[in-house]
């Protein structure tokens, strides 16, 4: 699975972004999908995650209630809606896909390239 990763952007606090993860390959519908983020000088942080089948749905605290994971498996994409934008939402974010795994924990087999959202406040 190829995963490519797009959507950033530079919005100010309260702004919307909308993160798309396209995948490549078959059977993207068997894998969970979760977006973690870098941010300067910080460890790489879960942020969000879907699974396969029934689409369960996880968040970190910081992001609940603003953002929100969802999938598309006829255009093999996942979105990550985000709302209410604060500064401390900056980051790097990535996409992984899994087939199998704590959709939390950032032991995914398969990553996209980073698309970098910048929120000024």
């Amino acid at each position: 699975v190829q995963l490519q990763a797009s959507g950033g952007g530079m919005v100010q606090a309260g702004g919307s972004l909308r993160l798309s993860c396209a995948a490549s390959g078959r059977a993207f519908r068997n894998y969970s999908v979760g977006w973690f983020r870098r941010a300067p000088g910080k460890e790489r942080a879960f942020v969000a995650a879907i699974t396969w089948g029934v689409g369960r749905t996880e968040y970190a605290d910081s992001v609940k209630g603003r953002f929100t994971i969802s999938r598309d498996n006829a255009k093999n994409t996942v979105y990550l809606q985000m709302n209410n934008l604060k500064p401390e939402d900056t980051a790097d974010y990535y996409c992984a896909a899994q087939s199998a795994g704590k959709i939390t924990a950032p032991n995914y087999g398969y990553w996209g390239q980073g698309t970098q959202v910048t929120v000024s406040s």
